[in-house]
């Protein structure tokens, strides 16, 4: 995987008898906390170390503390990610510590197709409240009866409401650890029907004449409508028949279902995140646009492949490593004579990542972003 080039390693020493004695932890950018352990992570630790965890599912499990950790007391470890770059993170540092554990990267909130003993869950902070609901209510259905959920958080992450959450599906929830981050446990009763916290939104956008069904869900980027950066890269860019044509960093797909909509070309869509990719499915049906959608960090999933025009509008805000990884693929997969198509935010300066590429061609300026031409 292609791993941005800051890779802070983490040291956790072993207070008790039981596993390594110290484990160390690769992160990456855009993985949460990549400098430091979060008190919910290591707060979980406290509370799980001595109980029977019998199979254990880690939902959401940023680069792997968790399930690395107590897989010295659990009798499996399932590890699942919305992020294939933070599922890499769990492989690598489950390697790396001598940890049996399977990790997956999936878009269903809960995991795996398996039933469990003990699920521990540490809300991220930025997490959107209804999808951390989503979860805790999905991880619940997982368990077996009688099996035990643990929530790691505080009210920043909105550890109340998950509580609440969890009272109304089980009944009766408790503290079982209380610190800089606090732990609530509750028990899976004999049947469980949870609700739909978070529903796919359907919404319509018009670009140039084109009428585009867009289906999202909370915590995709722009999430309720079109982003302007989108909608001028689409009304920039030229998309040609017969093209081999990338939508990289693809999202919900309003990119390469426009592409597909307005030519006969060869589409892939890629993206890190499992939700936007099955967001992205369907908004290709909903447009009758065919195409290939691959979730991947940066272009590891299509890095066989050369494209004649790769379209993106890149996560920004998900660090310098990350762009890096995302040019330097973007150029490894551009074709002889091949172009990139790409918008950014005017206040942003992205000339170290542009100046890998011999032309840079600025096409199209907006009231906040630019769209520039890269060429090989």
């Amino acid at each position: 995987m292609p791993l941005s080039r800051h890779e802070p390693a983490l040291a956790l020493g072993s207070r008790v008898d039981g596993g390594p004695r110290r484990y160390e932890f690769h992160t990456a950018d855009s993985c949460c906390s990549p400098d430091g352990f979060r008190p919910a992570t290591l707060a979980l630790l406290e509370a799980c170390w001595e109980e029977r965890l019998g199979r254990l599912l880690v939902p959401a499990a940023n680069y792997g503390v968790v399930g690395c950790v107590l897989a010295s007391v659990a009798d499996a470890v399932v590890m699942t990610e919305t992020s294939a770059r933070a599922a890499a993170c769990c492989e690598r540092n489950s390697s790396t510590n001598g940890v049996d554990a399977t990790v997956a990267t999936t878009a269903h909130p809960a995991g795996a197709d398996s039933t469990f003993d003990t699920v521990a869950y540490a809300p991220k902070p930025y997490t959107p409240v209804a999808v951390g609901k989503q979860r805790v209510a999905n991880a619940l259905a997982t368990l077996a009866p009688g099996g035990t959920l643990y929530v790691a958080g505080n009210t920043t992450t909105g550890l109340g409401r998950y509580e609440d959450c969890l009272a109304g599906l089980t009944g009766r929830v408790e503290t079982v650890h209380d610190g800089e981050a606090r732990v609530v446990a509750a028990t899976r009763p004999e049947t469980v029907d949870p609700p739909a916290f978070v529903e796919p939104r359907e919404f319509a956008a018009t670009v140039d004449g084109v009428d585009l069904s867009l289906v999202s869900v909370p915590g995709t980027f722009s999430a309720g409508h079109l982003d302007h950066g989108t909608r001028l890269l689409l009304e920039t860019a030229t998309v040609d028949d017969d093209a081999r044509v990338l939508d990289l960093c693809c999202g919900y797909g309003p990119v390469g279902s426009y592409a597909g909509s307005v030519a006969d070309c060869d589409l892939w869509l890629t993206d890190d995140d499992a939700v936007a990719t099955a967001c992205a499915e369907r908004t290709l049906a909903e447009n009758g646009v065919d195409a290939t959608v691959v979730t991947a960090d940066a272009v590891s999933g299509v890095a066989d492949r050369r494209f004649d025009h790769v379209l993106s509008n890149p996560p920004t805000h998900a660090g310098d490593g990350v762009l890096s990884d995302l040019f330097s693929g973007m150029e490894h997969v551009l074709a002889s004579d091949g172009r990139a198509t790409v918008v950014h935010h005017r206040s942003l300066d992205l000339t170290r990542h542009f100046e890998r590429f011999p032309s840079v061609e600025t096409l199209a300026t907006g009231a906040e972003h630019v769209v520039v031409r890269l060429h090989e």
